[in-house]
């Protein structure tokens, strides 16, 4: 039976806006990660809240009270399910360049490969399931991508 650590990880909500275009990095809302890594390498799945910075919130709000038909409101406030992929210390296809030298669970080059339209049958599972659903899936995610 294989061990595994298992971590959820919420990034928080941040407004870095700046008239300046150079310095603008936009709004984003609260992250939501589940980490799944065995001896091979890690499993992620990332949803993003879209739970914005009450002032974000608050601001949006008014647009969308301004709007003609809420769209531009509705994009911000559903949860969007975001990546699945794995972390890998080797590549796993011909050809494949590590994203980098220092990932936070790959000790040394990470090799990186996901997926934003996969994320959404594992973000309908949460919905329906619960964590210990997610974790099934990225449990045969594991299984398919790293063993």
């Amino acid at each position: 039976m294989k061990t595994f650590k298992r971590e959820i990880v919420m990034r928080p909500a941040y407004d870095k806006r700046d008239p300046d275009p150079s310095k603008n990095y936009g709004i984003h809302g609260v992250d939501m990660a589940f980490y799944l890594t065995g001896e091979k390498g890690t499993i992620q799945f990332v949803v993003y809240t879209n739970w914005q910075l009450r002032h974000v919130q608050e601001e949006m709000d008014r647009k969308h009270d301004m709007s003609e038909d809420g769209r531009w409101l509705h994009s911000f406030c559903h949860p969007q399910p975001a990546d699945i992929g794995y972390h890998s210390p080797v590549p796993k296809y011909e050809g494949q360049d590590p994203i980098t030298s220092k990932c936070s669970f790959i000790q040394g080059d990470c090799y990186y490969d996901g997926s934003s339209l996969s994320a959404e049958p594992i973000y309908w599972k949460l919905v329906e399931g619960g964590s210990d659903a997610v974790w099934k899936e990225l449990e045969g995610w594991y299984e398919r991508e790293l063993a």
